[in-house]
């Protein structure tokens, strides 16, 4: 509704993934680098991680629109909530590789010959995993196991891992070392810098038929920064809704007041401040002191509620004598 008001042809902040939106920074243009680089080489396993709202998904869905074009066979498994023959089967189907048979070893059969038919034709095969911090490690040893389909030289499969940074904690397990020893490649997306969030928005409305004229405010923009943390998608969220905002009130320039009133809408909060972040470290333990105080009284008192009456004079003692019970010492 505020398009033709602001002069745009299209919405400039919607929080859809779409790739013609995709602002590219050092770190964004490094991760497309590698992703790129990865799959050319036939390295096998690639892993991509970021914050949430950090534009994992509208990279992958650049690095899908130039596979396409590339004639790229691909897989995307955006929903990650699978246990493994699930798993297979949506991978088969959105390969387009046709199995009659449901059985496992069948799968994996038609699989190996379909990826051999492809590698004979110089041709190559992309699987990506999205919200791969989901997977259960069940399901992410079978596809470790998918890997083994390889000739002599090369990965029959590239396989791409995109998930939060959950999954790297996650990857850190005994259990799935053979996984983590076998990832050849790391990306990562971060949150923008100020100098990059003026950038993103600018580049957003330019993309969305804008002429140029100033529709923030600068230190609007620093407030959407600051407000946002950087997070491309909050910045989206923010933007959107002072559009929205601004044009009710038909102002044509956004203002500091409108960022501000849209952010205690959202519950956005400041961020700390420096001061708050380089207390001295005397006054954090200090507090942390104070809350194991306060838990062992409230659990002292919870014990001596539970125990029968004569008991109370025995853990009176206890408590002049400073010997806490073993449910104090455990806590």
């Amino acid at each position: 509704m505020y398009k033709e008001f602001y002069g745009l042809r299209a919405n400039p902040f919607n929080v859809n993934p779409d790739p013609r939106y995709l602002f590219l920074t050092r770190h964004t243009e490094e991760a497309l680098a590698c992703l790129t680089y990865g799959i050319q080489s036939r390295k096998g396993f690639v892993l991509l991680t970021g914050e949430v709202g950090t534009g994992k998904t509208t990279l992958i869905n650049k690095l899908l629109e130039w596979l396409r074009l590339q004639q790229v066979a691909t897989a995307f498994v955006f929903n990650s909530r699978l246990n493994v023959p699930q798993f297979l089967d949506y991978m088969m189907a959105d390969f387009g590789i046709p199995c009659d048979s449901k059985a496992k070893s069948q799968i994996l059969l038609r699989l190996y010959n379909w990826l051999l038919d492809r590698y004979r034709a110089g041709e190559t095969a992309v699987l990506i995993v999205d919200e791969a911090q989901n997977l259960s490690d069940e399901v992410l040893e079978e596809i470790r196991m998918l890997t083994n389909l390889e000739t002599f030289t090369e990965k029959l499969l590239q396989i791409v891992l995109v998930g939060q940074p959950e999954l790297e904690q996650k990857l850190k397990q005994p259990q799935l070392r053979q996984l983590r020893q076998r990832l050849t490649l790391r990306a990562k997306t971060h949150a923008l810098t100020l100098d990059e969030t003026k950038a993103y928005v600018q580049q957003r409305l330019r993309i969305a038929g804008s002429n140029g004229q100033q529709i923030f405010d600068p230190e609007a923009v620093e407030a959407i920064h600051r407000y946002a943390t950087g997070i491309p998608r909050v910045i989206n969220l923010l933007c959107e809704h002072c559009l929205v905002s601004a044009f009710v009130d038909q102002q044509k320039v956004i203002g500091t007041t409108v960022v501000e009133a849209v952010a205690r809408d959202f519950d956005l909060g400041d961020t700390p401040s420096s001061a708050a972040l380089t207390a001295p470290a005397q006054n954090a333990n200090l507090d942390k002191f104070d809350l194991v105080e306060t838990l062992r009284s409230l659990a002292t008192l919870a014990e001596r509620l539970k125990q029968p009456e004569e008991k109370a004079p025995l853990l009176a003692k206890d408590a002049r004598n400073g010997t806490p019970d073993s449910d104090e010492r455990k806590l």
